[in-house]
């Protein structure tokens, strides 16, 4: 039924017999295997995915946060330039290595608090009640409800993801409630992994590039005493350790916004000779100052100024994430599809300034509290014919 009956660790150094690509591994489970595959397959790769249909029954039972955002890929030339933008296929492998994992991490938690040991967990905290009731509200507009409880769980949330799949409204609400949610980071304390719903949890499986993964295995090694002194964790205190995971937490929030600065200065370059042409796009935040457009050819976005819409006087609605028009109610939501034109492109800083060509639509019934909200309230400046005047205050790139 998938759950996990024992497990053991053992200090070891690993052979890898193929060196298999995950495409390699599918592709031989789906009847075309390869000179490296095919004697691997009976033996070894079978009884693999067997094993794997075992922990997919645990998963499903448990129920973690099933969130679809496909993740893009840059491929480069050999000038170190963009070749073209890829979503790679989400292979079954792909989602058995995972879940393997996700296994080896909850084991390592575990022991080390059977042997009451130090160590560093991967926690990820529960939606704030601000940001639950923020997307209440939200769903509200859409006509879809979200359960009022002490403690939702994932499952409330999938349930509304499978309501919407393959509907206008999905990328939107993958991206709202992905928005609700808390950030992951490294704790001496345990709270838990509110998105894989898991009570223990523990990054161990890539030592050489994390530093909580090695002190986890500093920490095993001192636990179950696979070695001399040296190589286990040395003696900390646990406010030696909160300072240390509060250090990882921060170096990885910075390797993460590099990362993206480095896609969207790449993206900016690449599309620097396309100025005045038009891009299918879709818009992936807002603020006062304007809209955020992202290019999902290209995985990078772009801004449109409010004060570039029209003759419209726009104000933006943080509950229903929709930029509105004061006079018509109609306006753009988070997440519509829309057409921009490239009208600035700065590479150094990553950024691009796109011109709004989709017209506004009409938001329906949803923004009406908006609007009478807003009966009374101080209208914005207006020019001698009654339009909002120019010089407004723009914003600069996402961050």
């Amino acid at each position: 039924d998938g759950r996990k009956r024992s497990h053991t660790f053992h200090r070891i150094i690993m052979r890898s017999a193929a060196k298999l690509s995950y495409s390699q591994a599918q592709a031989a489970i789906d009847g075309a295997p390869d000179d490296k595959t095919g004697p691997l397959l009976e033996p070894i790769l079978t009884p693999l995915w067997e094993a794997y249909r075992c922990l997919s029954k645990g998963r499903e039972a448990r129920g973690p946060l099933e969130l679809d955002l496909p993740e893009r890929k840059i491929v480069l030339n050999k000038e170190g330039l963009v070749d073209k933008v890829v979503v790679p296929a989400r292979l079954e492998a792909h989602r058995l290595i995972e879940e393997c994992m996700i296994q080896a991490n909850v084991a390592a938690a575990e022991t080390l608090e059977g042997k009451r040991q130090m160590l560093v967990y991967r926690v990820h905290d529960s939606p704030s009640l601000a940001k639950e009731e923020a997307l209440r509200e939200f769903l509200k507009t859409l006509d879809i409800s979200l359960a009022r409880g002490a403690q939702l769980r994932p499952s409330a949330f999938n349930l509304i993801l499978d309501a919407v799949k393959h509907t206008d409204h999905a990328a939107l609400v993958n991206e709202v409630i992905l928005r609700s949610q808390a950030q992951a980071e490294y704790s001496p304390e345990n709270y838990g992994h509110f998105g894989l719903n898991l009570l223990r949890y523990a990054h161990f499986t890539s030592p050489i590039r994390r530093y909580a993964d090695l002190i986890v295995h500093r920490a095993l090694i001192r636990a179950l005493d696979l070695g001399d002194g040296k190589d286990g964790l040395p003696d900390v205190t646990e406010d030696q350790l909160r300072e240390i995971a509060g250090q990882i937490s921060v170096a990885e929030r910075r390797a993460v916004n590099a990362e993206r600065d480095t896609v969207d200065r790449l993206i900016a370059l690449h599309l620097a000779d396309n100025i005045g042409e038009e891009f299918e796009g879709r818009i992936a935040g807002m603020s006062s100052a304007g809209l955020f457009v992202s290019l999902p050819a290209y995985g990078a976005d772009g801004f449109v100024p409010v004060s570039t819409l029209g003759d419209e006087y726009y104000h933006y609605d943080e509950a229903t994430h929709a930029m509105i028009g004061e006079r018509t109610g109609n306006g753009y939501r988070l997440g519509d599809p829309v057409t921009v034109k490239i009208i600035e492109v700065l590479p150094l800083a990553g950024a691009m300034r796109f011109e709004m060509i989709s017209e506004p639509r009409k938001l329906g019934t949803s923004t009406k509290s908006f609007h009478k909200a807003r009966k009374g309230a101080r209208p914005g400046p207006r020019n001698k014919r009654g339009k909002p005047a120019k010089g407004r205050p723009q914003a600069g790139r996402r961050r």
